[in-house]
Protein backbone atom coordinates (compact mmCIF):
# COMPACT_ATOMS: atom_id res chain seq x y z
CA UNK A 1 0.00 0.00 0.00
CA UNK A 2 1.43 3.67 -0.66
CA UNK A 3 0.88 5.78 2.47
CA UNK A 4 0.21 9.44 1.66
CA UNK A 5 1.12 11.74 5.03
CA UNK A 6 -0.67 14.75 5.09
CA UNK A 7 1.67 16.96 6.35
CA UNK A 8 3.43 20.54 5.31
CA UNK A 9 7.33 19.54 5.66
CA UNK A 10 8.71 22.83 5.36
CA UNK A 11 6.00 24.44 8.09
CA UNK A 12 6.61 21.19 10.57
CA UNK A 13 10.55 21.33 10.46
CA UNK A 14 10.05 25.08 11.09
CA UNK A 15 8.13 24.75 13.96
CA UNK A 16 8.25 21.39 15.70
CA UNK A 17 10.98 19.50 14.68
CA UNK A 18 13.73 18.98 17.84
CA UNK A 19 11.33 22.24 18.93
CA UNK A 20 7.75 21.06 20.31
CA UNK A 21 5.48 18.21 20.48
CA UNK A 22 2.48 18.07 18.49
CA UNK A 23 -0.72 16.00 17.83
CA UNK A 24 -1.06 15.76 13.81
CA UNK A 25 -4.93 15.30 13.40
CA UNK A 26 -5.92 13.02 10.24
CA UNK A 27 -2.33 12.78 9.33
CA UNK A 28 -2.92 9.52 7.22
CA UNK A 29 -6.57 9.86 5.18
CA UNK A 30 -8.15 6.51 5.59
CA UNK A 31 -5.28 4.70 7.61
CA UNK A 32 -5.00 0.78 7.15
CA UNK A 33 -3.07 -1.25 9.25
CA UNK A 34 -0.28 -2.95 7.12
CA UNK A 35 -0.03 -6.05 9.79
CA UNK A 36 -2.90 -7.36 12.18
CA UNK A 37 -2.12 -8.64 16.03
CA UNK A 38 -1.67 -11.89 14.71
CA UNK A 39 0.57 -11.44 12.58
CA UNK A 40 2.46 -9.04 15.22
CA UNK A 41 2.64 -12.05 17.96
CA UNK A 42 3.97 -14.30 15.02
CA UNK A 43 6.84 -12.58 14.42
CA UNK A 44 7.46 -12.08 18.03
CA UNK A 45 7.80 -15.92 17.89
CA UNK A 46 10.39 -15.90 15.95
CA UNK A 47 14.63 -16.15 17.12
CA UNK A 48 15.63 -12.83 14.73
CA UNK A 49 12.92 -10.68 15.72
CA UNK A 50 13.75 -8.64 18.95
CA UNK A 51 10.61 -8.10 20.95
CA UNK A 52 9.18 -7.50 24.31
CA UNK A 53 5.81 -7.75 27.12
CA UNK A 54 5.59 -5.20 29.27
CA UNK A 55 2.76 -5.40 31.62
CA UNK A 56 1.26 -3.79 34.76
CA UNK A 57 -0.90 -5.08 37.98
CA UNK A 58 -1.33 -3.52 41.58
CA UNK A 59 1.76 -1.12 40.40
CA UNK A 60 4.42 -3.83 40.09
CA UNK A 61 6.06 -4.14 36.26
CA UNK A 62 7.05 -7.06 33.79
CA UNK A 63 9.06 -7.27 31.31
CA UNK A 64 9.96 -10.11 29.27
CA UNK A 65 12.02 -10.71 26.53
CA UNK A 66 10.98 -12.64 23.20
CA UNK A 67 10.68 -15.11 21.26
CA UNK A 68 7.54 -16.17 23.19
CA UNK A 69 5.76 -19.83 22.70
CA UNK A 70 2.66 -18.41 23.77
CA UNK A 71 0.22 -15.67 24.83
CA UNK A 72 -2.47 -17.88 26.65
CA UNK A 73 -1.31 -16.43 29.94
CA UNK A 74 -2.46 -13.08 29.00
CA UNK A 75 -5.38 -11.29 30.47
CA UNK A 76 -7.16 -9.32 28.57
CA UNK A 77 -5.92 -5.76 30.27
CA UNK A 78 -3.26 -3.65 31.17
CA UNK A 79 -0.34 -5.56 28.61
CA UNK A 80 1.45 -4.53 25.57
CA UNK A 81 3.35 -6.75 22.86
CA UNK A 82 6.29 -4.37 21.06
CA UNK A 83 8.02 -5.67 18.26
CA UNK A 84 10.94 -3.78 16.85
CA UNK A 85 12.52 -3.42 13.42
CA UNK A 86 9.55 -4.72 12.13
CA UNK A 87 10.21 -3.13 8.33
CA UNK A 88 12.61 -6.05 8.12
CA UNK A 89 10.21 -8.77 8.48
CA UNK A 90 7.29 -7.50 7.14
CA UNK A 91 7.46 -5.60 3.44
CA UNK A 92 4.04 -4.44 3.61
CA UNK A 93 4.37 -2.76 7.22
CA UNK A 94 7.82 -0.97 5.41
CA UNK A 95 5.83 1.26 3.27
CA UNK A 96 5.24 3.20 6.28
CA UNK A 97 8.68 4.27 6.55
CA UNK A 98 8.51 6.00 3.08
CA UNK A 99 6.58 9.25 3.73
CA UNK A 100 9.37 9.94 6.14
CA UNK A 101 11.83 10.31 3.46
CA UNK A 102 11.73 13.54 3.37
CA UNK A 103 14.32 13.71 6.38
CA UNK A 104 17.52 12.02 5.83
CA UNK A 105 17.41 8.42 5.62
CA UNK A 106 20.70 8.18 7.59
CA UNK A 107 18.19 9.30 10.82
CA UNK A 108 15.80 7.29 10.41
CA UNK A 109 16.11 4.29 12.46
CA UNK A 110 13.19 1.70 12.68
CA UNK A 111 9.75 0.69 12.65
CA UNK A 112 8.43 -0.25 16.31
CA UNK A 113 5.04 -1.60 16.06
CA UNK A 114 3.15 -1.97 19.77
CA UNK A 115 -0.37 -3.84 20.31
CA UNK A 116 -1.80 -3.06 23.51
CA UNK A 117 -4.93 -4.17 25.25
CA UNK A 118 -6.90 -1.54 27.58
CA UNK A 119 -4.59 -0.15 29.83
CA UNK A 120 -1.81 -1.34 27.72
CA UNK A 121 1.26 1.37 28.25
CA UNK A 122 5.09 1.66 29.09
CA UNK A 123 4.26 4.22 31.52
CA UNK A 124 5.67 7.74 32.25
CA UNK A 125 8.82 7.98 30.04
CA UNK A 126 11.60 10.17 28.01
CA UNK A 127 13.86 9.48 24.75
CA UNK A 128 16.69 10.68 23.71
CA UNK A 129 15.40 10.67 19.88
CA UNK A 130 12.64 12.13 17.92
CA UNK A 131 9.60 9.62 17.25
CA UNK A 132 6.06 9.60 15.01
CA UNK A 133 3.85 7.80 16.75
CA UNK A 134 0.66 6.53 14.22
CA UNK A 135 -2.33 5.34 15.90
CA UNK A 136 -3.62 2.34 13.82
CA UNK A 137 -6.70 0.40 14.62
CA UNK A 138 -8.19 1.51 18.52
CA UNK A 139 -7.97 4.34 20.35
CA UNK A 140 -4.96 5.47 22.94
CA UNK A 141 -4.89 8.18 25.19
CA UNK A 142 -1.47 10.23 25.36
CA UNK A 143 0.17 12.51 27.38
CA UNK A 144 3.09 13.99 26.95
CA UNK A 145 4.71 16.96 29.35
CA UNK A 146 7.53 19.87 28.76
CA UNK A 147 10.94 19.41 28.79
CA UNK A 148 12.06 19.77 32.05
CA UNK A 149 14.39 17.81 34.69
CA UNK A 150 12.76 15.08 35.69
CA UNK A 151 13.67 12.36 38.08
CA UNK A 152 14.04 8.46 36.68
CA UNK A 153 13.15 5.22 38.04
CA UNK A 154 13.47 1.46 37.61
CA UNK A 155 10.31 -0.17 38.37
CA UNK A 156 11.88 -3.53 36.29
CA UNK A 157 15.45 -3.96 35.43
CA UNK A 158 14.65 -3.84 32.08
CA UNK A 159 12.46 -0.31 32.48
CA UNK A 160 13.36 3.30 33.06
CA UNK A 161 10.73 5.34 33.90
CA UNK A 162 9.98 8.92 35.04
CA UNK A 163 8.13 10.81 37.61
CA UNK A 164 3.94 12.17 37.07
CA UNK A 165 4.86 15.24 35.26
CA UNK A 166 1.74 17.96 34.00
CA UNK A 167 1.11 17.51 30.22
CA UNK A 168 1.00 20.03 27.36
CA UNK A 169 -0.87 17.59 25.10
CA UNK A 170 -3.23 15.38 26.75
CA UNK A 171 -5.46 13.85 23.53
CA UNK A 172 -7.10 10.65 22.61
CA UNK A 173 -5.50 9.33 18.96
CA UNK A 174 -7.25 7.63 16.64
CA UNK A 175 -6.70 5.66 13.34
CA UNK A 176 -4.53 8.00 11.38
CA UNK A 177 -4.09 10.40 13.62
CA UNK A 178 -0.16 10.86 14.28
CA UNK A 179 1.95 12.39 17.76
CA UNK A 180 5.44 13.69 16.78
CA UNK A 181 7.73 13.88 19.59
CA UNK A 182 11.06 15.66 20.30
CA UNK A 183 13.93 14.42 22.21
CA UNK A 184 13.95 14.55 26.00
CA UNK A 185 10.02 15.27 26.21
CA UNK A 186 8.53 12.92 29.12
CA UNK A 187 5.28 11.02 27.34
CA UNK A 188 2.88 8.27 28.69
CA UNK A 189 0.44 6.20 26.60
CA UNK A 190 -2.25 3.83 27.62
CA UNK A 191 -5.01 2.08 25.34
CA UNK A 192 -8.49 2.77 25.68
CA UNK A 193 -9.10 -0.66 23.59
CA UNK A 194 -7.20 -3.27 21.76
CA UNK A 195 -4.94 -0.58 20.21
CA UNK A 196 -1.93 -0.62 17.21
CA UNK A 197 0.50 1.49 17.36
CA UNK A 198 3.36 2.42 14.65
CA UNK A 199 6.48 4.15 16.11
CA UNK A 200 9.10 5.50 13.28
CA UNK A 201 12.40 6.05 15.71
CA UNK A 202 15.27 8.31 14.56
CA UNK A 203 19.05 7.70 14.97
CA UNK A 204 20.99 10.32 17.46
CA UNK A 205 24.70 9.08 17.96
CA UNK A 206 25.93 10.68 21.37
CA UNK A 207 29.56 11.57 21.54
CA UNK A 208 30.88 8.18 23.10
CA UNK A 209 28.93 5.66 20.07
CA UNK A 210 31.07 8.41 17.41
CA UNK A 211 34.48 8.31 19.29
CA UNK A 212 34.10 4.12 20.08
CA UNK A 213 32.73 3.50 16.30
CA UNK A 214 36.09 5.37 14.69
CA UNK A 215 38.20 3.80 17.27
CA UNK A 216 37.18 -0.03 15.98
CA UNK A 217 37.57 1.98 12.79
CA UNK A 218 41.08 2.81 13.33
CA UNK A 219 41.81 -0.76 14.45
CA UNK A 220 40.30 -2.60 11.73
CA UNK A 221 42.35 -0.56 9.01
CA UNK A 222 45.18 -0.05 10.73
CA UNK A 223 45.40 3.77 11.18
CA UNK A 224 47.05 5.87 13.30
CA UNK A 225 50.36 4.37 13.24
CA UNK A 226 52.79 7.28 14.19
CA UNK A 227 53.67 7.21 17.24
CA UNK A 228 54.60 10.16 19.39
CA UNK A 229 57.74 11.74 19.63
CA UNK A 230 59.94 14.61 21.17
CA UNK A 231 63.24 15.45 19.47
CA UNK A 232 63.59 18.89 20.89
CA UNK A 233 63.19 17.31 24.20
CA UNK A 234 65.42 19.48 27.09
CA UNK A 235 66.20 18.59 30.60
CA UNK A 236 63.20 18.81 33.15
CA UNK A 237 63.05 20.14 36.57
CA UNK A 238 59.88 18.38 37.39
CA UNK A 239 60.06 14.81 35.93
CA UNK A 240 56.56 14.05 37.16
CA UNK A 241 55.14 17.10 35.01
CA UNK A 242 53.14 16.63 31.38
CA UNK A 243 53.97 19.93 29.50
CA UNK A 244 51.02 21.73 28.00
CA UNK A 245 53.24 21.49 24.46
CA UNK A 246 53.02 17.95 25.24
CA UNK A 247 49.29 17.53 25.66
CA UNK A 248 48.96 19.55 22.46
CA UNK A 249 51.04 17.06 20.58
CA UNK A 250 49.03 13.93 21.42
CA UNK A 251 45.59 16.20 21.26
CA UNK A 252 47.37 16.84 17.67
CA UNK A 253 47.92 13.10 16.78
CA UNK A 254 44.73 12.07 18.01
CA UNK A 255 42.26 15.10 16.12
CA UNK A 256 44.56 14.65 12.61
CA UNK A 257 42.38 11.43 11.96
CA UNK A 258 39.46 13.22 12.25
CA UNK A 259 40.54 16.07 10.27
CA UNK A 260 41.05 13.64 7.51
CA UNK A 261 37.98 14.23 5.35
CA UNK A 262 38.13 11.08 3.36
CA UNK A 263 38.68 8.68 6.30
CA UNK A 264 35.88 10.49 8.17
CA UNK A 265 33.39 10.08 5.61
CA UNK A 266 34.22 6.85 4.57
CA UNK A 267 33.84 5.27 8.18
CA UNK A 268 30.33 7.46 9.38
CA UNK A 269 29.68 5.70 6.19
CA UNK A 270 30.73 2.25 7.35
CA UNK A 271 28.98 3.31 10.55
CA UNK A 272 25.73 4.60 10.29
CA UNK A 273 24.67 2.46 7.75
CA UNK A 274 24.89 -0.38 9.48
CA UNK A 275 21.80 -1.65 10.59
CA UNK A 276 21.22 -2.04 14.50
CA UNK A 277 18.84 -5.08 14.69
CA UNK A 278 19.23 -8.29 12.37
CA UNK A 279 18.09 -8.06 8.64
CA UNK A 280 15.88 -10.65 7.24
CA UNK A 281 18.84 -12.14 4.74
CA UNK A 282 17.73 -14.81 2.00
CA UNK A 283 21.02 -15.40 0.22
CA UNK A 284 19.64 -16.84 -3.42
CA UNK A 285 20.40 -20.33 -4.19
CA UNK A 286 21.78 -20.95 -6.11
CA UNK A 287 23.63 -17.79 -6.50
CA UNK A 288 22.76 -15.39 -9.91
CA UNK A 289 25.58 -15.31 -12.18
CA UNK A 290 26.30 -11.29 -13.50
CA UNK A 291 24.54 -12.55 -17.39
CA UNK A 292 21.34 -13.81 -15.43
CA UNK A 293 21.28 -10.69 -13.90
CA UNK A 294 21.89 -8.29 -16.98
CA UNK A 295 19.18 -10.70 -19.06
CA UNK A 296 16.56 -10.34 -16.26
CA UNK A 297 16.63 -6.79 -15.98
CA UNK A 298 17.07 -5.95 -20.03
CA UNK A 299 13.63 -8.49 -19.95
CA UNK A 300 11.80 -6.55 -17.23
CA UNK A 301 12.51 -7.46 -14.19
CA UNK A 302 12.87 -5.40 -11.20
CA UNK A 303 14.90 -5.49 -8.26
CA UNK A 304 13.58 -4.91 -4.58
CA UNK A 305 15.37 -3.45 -1.64
CA UNK A 306 15.53 -5.98 0.98
CA UNK A 307 13.41 -4.18 3.96
CA UNK A 308 15.77 -2.07 6.57
CA UNK A 309 18.33 -2.32 4.55
CA UNK A 310 20.17 0.73 4.83
CA UNK A 311 21.75 2.32 1.73
CA UNK A 312 23.54 5.94 2.22
CA UNK A 313 25.46 8.52 -0.66
CA UNK A 314 28.49 10.64 1.13
CA UNK A 315 29.60 12.72 -2.16
CA UNK A 316 29.93 10.46 -4.77
CA UNK A 317 30.27 7.18 -2.56
CA UNK A 318 27.62 4.33 -1.41
CA UNK A 319 27.65 2.80 1.66
CA UNK A 320 25.18 -0.34 2.10
CA UNK A 321 25.13 -1.93 4.79
CA UNK A 322 28.54 -1.11 6.72
CA UNK A 323 30.22 -2.08 3.08
CA UNK A 324 31.38 1.04 1.08
CA UNK A 325 30.76 -0.14 -2.55
CA UNK A 326 33.24 1.11 -5.30
CA UNK A 327 31.90 2.03 -8.55
CA UNK A 328 32.08 4.82 -11.60
CA UNK A 329 28.99 4.76 -11.90
CA UNK A 330 27.77 7.68 -9.81
CA UNK A 331 24.38 7.04 -11.49
CA UNK A 332 23.66 3.86 -11.24
CA UNK A 333 24.85 4.48 -7.51
CA UNK A 334 22.62 6.88 -6.89
CA UNK A 335 19.22 4.63 -8.08
CA UNK A 336 20.73 1.90 -5.66
CA UNK A 337 20.52 4.66 -2.97
CA UNK A 338 17.59 6.79 -3.34
CA UNK A 339 14.98 3.88 -5.16
CA UNK A 340 13.34 1.22 -3.55
CA UNK A 341 12.83 -0.90 -6.74
CA UNK A 342 15.26 -0.25 -9.58
CA UNK A 343 15.00 -1.13 -13.29
CA UNK A 344 17.72 -1.53 -15.86
CA UNK A 345 16.63 1.51 -17.21
CA UNK A 346 17.30 3.71 -13.69
CA UNK A 347 20.72 1.54 -13.57
CA UNK A 348 21.61 2.53 -17.24
CA UNK A 349 24.68 2.14 -19.00
CA UNK A 350 26.69 0.83 -15.70
CA UNK A 351 24.76 -2.52 -17.06
CA UNK A 352 27.10 -2.95 -20.07
CA UNK A 353 30.36 -2.41 -17.34
CA UNK A 354 31.21 -6.34 -16.41
CA UNK A 355 32.73 -4.58 -12.88
CA UNK A 356 29.75 -2.96 -12.19
CA UNK A 357 27.62 -6.17 -12.88
CA UNK A 358 29.81 -8.27 -10.62
CA UNK A 359 29.40 -5.34 -8.04
CA UNK A 360 25.62 -6.26 -8.25
CA UNK A 361 26.08 -9.21 -8.56
CA UNK A 362 27.64 -9.42 -5.09
CA UNK A 363 24.82 -7.07 -3.54
CA UNK A 364 22.00 -9.22 -4.72
CA UNK A 365 23.67 -12.89 -3.84
CA UNK A 366 24.06 -11.34 -0.17
CA UNK A 367 20.36 -10.78 -0.10
CA UNK A 368 20.42 -7.24 -0.06
CA UNK A 369 18.25 -6.95 -3.13
CA UNK A 370 16.12 -9.48 -4.87
CA UNK A 371 13.92 -9.61 -8.21
CA UNK A 372 10.38 -9.25 -7.30
CA UNK A 373 7.72 -11.67 -7.62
Amino acid sequence: MDYQLDLDWQDFLQRYWQKRPVVLKGAFKNFVDPISPDELAGLAMENEVDSRLISHHDGRWQVTHGPFESYDHLGESDWSLLVQAVDHWHVPSAALMRPFRQLPDWRIDDLMISFSVPGGGVGPHLDQYDVFIIQGTGRRRWRVGEKTPLKQHCPHPDLLQVELFDAIIDEELQPGDMLYIPPGFPHEGYALENALNYSVGFRAPNGRELIGGFADYVLANDLGGRRYSDPALTPRAHPAQVESDELETLRAMMSEMLQDKQTFSHWFGEFISQSRHELDLAPPEPPYQADEIYELLQSGEMLERLGGLRVLRIGETCFVNGERIVTEHAAAANALAREYIVSAEMLGDALEDPAFLATLAALINTGYWYFRD
